[in-house]
């Protein structure tokens, strides 16, 4: 059974200027900072977490294929339930993101945006349609 904590692991080029955007993004400060893991908490016991490629490739070995080889590469995606879509991906841009596309009516019933983070890992900001933003 999975336990009420759960994280998910973005490996970045480069931690600090990871750190430095989501904090940003998000507009909260690192719950966890540290030479190798800098951690923020998303919600109650969910947990994003940024580690740099050089230290998940000494844990990995010669298992997988190097994370830094597929360095600029889209390769994996957050998608964020916000109340204000248009803020977080402003917020997102200012602090270096490439935008993707802009906010709009998605065929899943979401407003959402989407932005590649500085590694090109891709964030959407989204809420319901029906929702008006706060």
């Amino acid at each position: 059974m999975i336990k009420n904590d759960v994280w998910f692991v973005l490996y970045v080029k480069d931690q600090s200027r990871s750190r430095d955007f989501y904090e940003k993004t998000l507009g909260v400060k690192p719950a966890l900072d540290v030479p190798g893991m800098c951690a923020f908490e998303l919600a109650p016991g969910v947990t994003l977490g940024l580690m740099p490629e050089k230290s998940i490739a000494k844990i990995l070995g010669d298992k997988t294929p190097d994370p830094a080889s597929t360095n600029g590469a889209p390769r994996a995606e957050l998608y964020l339930t916000v109340d204000d879509v248009d803020l977080y991906y402003r917020r997102a841009v200012a602090a270096g993101a490439k935008p993707v596309s802009g906010p709009e009516a998605r065929g899943w019933g979401d407003i959402a945006a989407y932005a590649a983070d500085p590694d090109s890992h891709i964030i959407a900001f989204a809420r319901r349609n029906d929702q008006p933003d706060s």
